[in-house]
């Protein structure tokens, strides 16, 4: 089934909720964890499911993305069969619930999709965190004869939860409808985690059928046809991470300092994979307290660094307390300066002595290129 099998990222949305962090660039090039970009996260789990041909829908601004991309050699892509394609978006704009997967842009990139004998695409947002295994999803697709595989999550949402497409199941696998809703913060409710399996026939048709409607998105039409279409539902397990806030970006990240959410995300047999850069060792100087926190490489640290994400190259000098904050990469943090509950964002540099306190709920971002 894997061999039978494309897939498309639709990468090519701002969401203003994340502030500067999308100003410049998708939500699917924002960095994340000390060296990848949300976008590879699922572009890892399709290479890892076993996929070699993968479309990723690209922004405006798409300079991020490409630079990341390049050929898509670091996913094993640059293949003279199948491999990565760059597909232009034509939906620009902000992320919101209801243009996760516009048929503008499917349909723009239609020839994606013909020149392929693929039976089934998986499409996905670009926004997901998580180390998912599609081939017992493809392989229970095929056994069940669905037309469509739509993925979700059980959970308690929380209060800061935009809302949801929830789920009406029949037997507790058939969708017999969807409705945008919140669950209450005590109730455990099934909703749709952004990615599905669809027949890619089927896919056609629905874009050659809808071709003269504007701004439709996929989702409506599966919500529409589905006491019409086998529409099957896959329950997903362990962590599974959405980034659509300025908070949730950095609770998610955070959350990478917990060990079990290290073991799960990274694994060794399903790496994440990412661009791969050439860097030093970090160094660490004699006064350099560091503690709970994920450091890349190419850093020197000479100050305190405690439950914080520091990114490549970057340089905190002595005397200098960095605590639950994100730092990107290359920025300098001078002598007596205090960190906590921050977001650096690139190229980013604080004079010395300088204090910004955000709150865990709050953190205050600083944009890229800044000198405070």
């Amino acid at each position: 089934m894997v061999n039978k099998t494309i897939g498309m990222i639709t990468g090519n949305f701002r969401c203003d909720a994340l502030q500067t962090l999308s100003q410049t660039r998708s939500i699917a090039a924002v960095p994340f964890g000390g060296r990848y970009r949300l976008l590879d996260f699922q572009l890892s789990n399709m290479v890892n499911s076993g996929l070699r041909t993968v479309g990723i829908i690209t922004p405006q601004q798409s300079r991020a993305i490409l630079d990341q991309l390049g050929a898509g050699k670091s996913w094993f892509l640059d293949r003279k069969s199948g491999g990565l394609f760059i597909l232009p978006g034509s939906h620009y704009g902000l992320h919101t619930r209801n243009n996760k997967f516009p048929l503008k842009d499917m349909a723009n990139n239609i020839e994606f999709l013909t020149r392929d004998f693929a039976e089934n695409v998986i499409i996905s947002t670009s926004n997901i965190i998580a180390n998912l295994d599609y081939k017992p999803i493809l392989i229970n697709h095929a056994k069940e004869q669905a037309d469509v595989t739509l993925l979700y999550l059980e959970n308690k949402l929380e209060k800061e939860e935009e809302p949801r497409q929830l789920f009406i199941l029949s037997e507790d696998k058939w969708v017999t409808g969807l409705e945008e809703g919140m669950a209450k913060g005590w109730q455990k409710t099934k909703y749709f985690a952004n990615t599905l399996i669809i027949k890619r026939q089927l896919l056609i048709d629905i874009l050659k059928g809808y071709e003269h409607i504007e701004n439709l998105d996929l989702m409506d039409v599966v919500k529409e046809n589905c006491k019409n279409l086998r529409v099957l539902s896959y329950p997903i397990h362990g962590y599974f991470g959405r980034v659509f806030s300025l908070q949730s970006y950095f609770q998610h990240s955070i959350n990478l300092l917990n060990l079990s959410v290290q073991q799960e995300l990274f694994r060794e047999d399903n790496k994440i994979h990412t661009k791969i850069k050439d860097n030093p060792p970090t160094k660490y100087g004699e006064q350099a307290k560091v503690k709970n926190s994920l450091v890349s490489s190419g850093c020197n640290l000479q100050g305190e660094v405690n439950g914080s994400i520091i990114f490549r190259g970057v340089q905190v000098e002595p005397g200098a307390i960095v605590r639950n904050s994100i730092i990107m990469h290359k920025s300098k943090i001078k002598k007596g300066v205090v960190l906590e509950n921050v977001i650096l964002d690139k190229y980013v540099e604080v004079r010395a002595n300088t204090v910004i306190k955000g709150e865990d709920n709050d953190p205050i971002i600083i944009r890229k290129n800044h000198v405070v």
